[in-house]
C-alpha cells in the first residue's frame, strides 16, 4: 500500500483545495491530510485565517478524500509524520516547489500543479471588505494602519485627527458630549472605526458611531466613567454592533499561554500580581491645548497594568488604595501612580508612570512557584516559569508578530463577521477599568504626595 500525505490551511476551502486533495488521493492507496493549528499558523504569518481548526478539518473531512486527518502544531513535524506513519510519497502544491526538497531523503516529493485563480486570500478579501476609519493623533494610529496591510480584507478608509474639533482661538477641548459635525461626516462611508484618541473623547466619539450603526475597536480606557461605558456596550447590543476593547497584550501569543499556565495552576494557588509599566516623556502641561492630547501616566498605562491583575484575580477586589504623584492643580495629570488591590486570598500591585522609568516586569506568584516575565512585559515574547528548585524552571518562547496588533484586528474583523464577539478582554475588564479611571479622576480611594 502506497501512503501519501499532504499538508494546508483548508480556510474557506474551495474547488482548487478539493482539486488537489483529489490529485493528491490518486498517486497512492492512503491520503493522510495535515490540517495545520491556528498557532502554528501564526507563527508562520498567517493570522488572517477565519475558520476555526474544527471548523476546517471538518471541510476537509467532508470531501471523503481524506483517510486519516492529523493536526500539524509544530515546526519539523512533517518528518517525524513521516516517520511515524511510514509515507511514501509527500505532496503540496506547485507554489511550494524547492520548499521541501529536503524530504526526499526521507520519501519521495511531488509537487502538484495548482488550480488556477482560486485562492483563500481572494475569497477572504473579497467577503470580508471592512471599511475601517482611524480616529486620533497618537502613534498608535501609525502601528494600526501599517498592521492592517498584513490582514486581508481590510480597508483603511479614512483619517480623523483630534484637532479637527478644537476650538483653535479658545485653546478649549470639544465638547465631551457632541463630537463635532466633521467627525459626522467622517463616519458616513465606514463600516467601524478604530479609535485612539484622547480618552476623554473616547465616550462621545463612541457613542457617535454606534449610533450610526458603526463597529468600533478602541483603545482602554473606553471611558473614563463606569456608568458610560456600560451604556455604550448597551447601545453597541441595542444597534447589533461590535463594540471590543483595544490592548495588544492581550492578542499576544505568549501573554494568552501565560494566563493558560497560571490558570491550569502550575504555579499552585495564585496569591500576588506584581505589574509594572513606566516611559520618560516630557509633557507640557502649562499649555492646555497640548494638555488634552497627551494622555496621563493612569491612561497610558494603567489599562496594560491593570489587565493580569483583573484577568487572573478577577474584578471583585475587597479593597484598593491609589497613591499618585501629580503634576497639576486639576490632580489629573500624574508623573507616577501605584495602585494597590486586596481581595480575599490574594493581593495585587501596578506601578504606572510617563515621567518616572522603573523596571517594566510582571512577576504572578504562587504557593508551589512563580512565573517571571521581563521588561517590556507588554511586548512579550518569553516569560520564565520558576520554581524552588532552578533545575525544575522552565522558559517559554512565542513568536509576536506587529505586537500584537494584527491579532487584534483579525479578532475584530472576525466577530463583525460572525456577528459575535468573543473578546480577548471581557466586556466586565473594560468596565473595571473604566471604574478605576472615574475614581482616579474624582478623587475615591486617592492618596496624593
Amino acid at each position: 500500500m502506497i501512503k501519501v500525505i499532504t499538508y494546508g490551511t483548508y480556510d474557506f476551502l474551495h474547488y482548487g483545495h478539493t482539486r488537489l486533495l483529489e490529485r493528491a488521493k490518486a498517486l497512492g492507496d492512503y491520503l493522510i491530510v495535515g490540517v495545520t493549528a491556528d498557532d502554528f499558523d501564526k507563527n508562520r504569518g498567517k493570522i488572517n485565517v477565519h475558520q476555526s481548526l474544527m471548523e476546517r478539518i471538518e471541510a476537509v473531512r467532508s470531501t471523503g478524500l481524506a483517510d486519516e486527518i492529523i493536526i500539524e502544531e509544530y515546526e519539523g513535524q512533517k518528518i517525524d509524520d513521516i516517520k511515524r506513519y511510514g509515507i511514501d510519497i509527500f505532496t503540496v502544491g506547485s507554489d511550494w516547489v524547492g520548499k521541501f526538497d529536503y524530504l526526499n531523503e526521507y520519501c519521495k516529493v511531488v509537487y502538484l500543479e495548482r488550480t488556477e485563480g482560486i485562492s483563500s486570500t481572494e475569497i477572504r478579501a473579497q467577503s470580508g471588505a471592512l471599511k475601517i476609519g482611524l480616529v486620533g493623533d497618537s502613534v498608535a494610529i501609525t502601528k494600526f494602519e501599517r498592521e492592517s496591510h498584513f490582514v486581508n480584507g481590510v480597508k483603511i478608509a479614512g483619517f480623523y485627527s483630534e484637532t479637527q474639533e478644537e476650538d483653535r482661538d479658545s485653546h478649549t477641548p470639544p465638547d465631551r458630549q457632541h463630537p463635532g459635525t466633521f467627525y459626522q461626516s467622517f463616519l458616513a462611508p465606514l463600516d467601524a472605526v478604530y479609535i485612539a484618541s484622547h480618552p476623554s473623547r473616547h465616550y462621545a466619539q463612541i457613542r457617535e458611531a454606534l449610533l450610526n450603526g458603526k463597529h468600533v475597536l478602541c483603545e482602554l480606557p473606553v471611558s473614563l466613567w463606569r456608568e458610560e461605558c456600560q451604556e455604550l456596550f448597551r447601545i453597541a447590543r441595542e444597534r447589533n454592533c461590535i463594540l471590543m476593547a483595544a490592548l495588544k497584550t492581550a492578542y499576544a501569543t505568549a501573554y494568552s499561554r501565560l494566563l493558560l499556565l497560571v490558570k491550569s495552576g502550575r504555579i499552585g494557588r495564585l496569591v500576588s500580581v506584581d505589574a509594572t509599566c513606566t516611559s520618560l516623556r516630557k509633557v507640557d502641561i502649562a499649555n492646555q491645548k497640548e494638555y488634552f492630547k497627551t494622555w496621563n501616566s493612569i491612561c497610558s498605562w494603567g489599562p496594560s497594568a491593570l489587565l493580569p491583575v483583573f484577568q487572573l484575580l478577577g474584578t471583585d477586589f475587597s479593597s484598593k488604595r491609589i497613591v499618585s504623584n501629580v503634576m497639576d492643580d486639576t490632580k489629573q495629570f500624574d508623573l507616577f501612580t501605584r495602585i494597590d488591590f486586596r481581595y480575599p486570598h490574594a493581593v495585587a500591585s501596578i506601578k504606572v508612570g510617563k515621567g518616572i522609568k522603573s523596571e517594566g516586569e510582571l512577576i504572578i506568584s504562587g504557593t508551589e512557584g512563580y512565573i517571571y516575565v521581563p521588561a517590556p512585559w507588554w511586548k512579550t515574547d518569553y516569560f520564565e516559569l520558576r520554581y524552588e528548585n532552578p533545575a525544575e524552571n522552565k522558559r517559554y518562547f512565542y513568536q509576536l508578530e506587529g505586537e500584537g496588533i494584527r491579532y487584534e484586528i483579525v479578532s475584530f474583523v472576525q466577530a463583525i463577521e460572525k456577528k459575535k464577539c468573543f473578546p480577548y478582554i471581557e466586556e466586565k475588564i473594560t468596565e473595571a477599568i473604566s471604574g478605576i479611571m472615574e475614581d482616579f479622576y474624582s478623587g475615591t480611594d486617592v492618596e496624593y504626595i
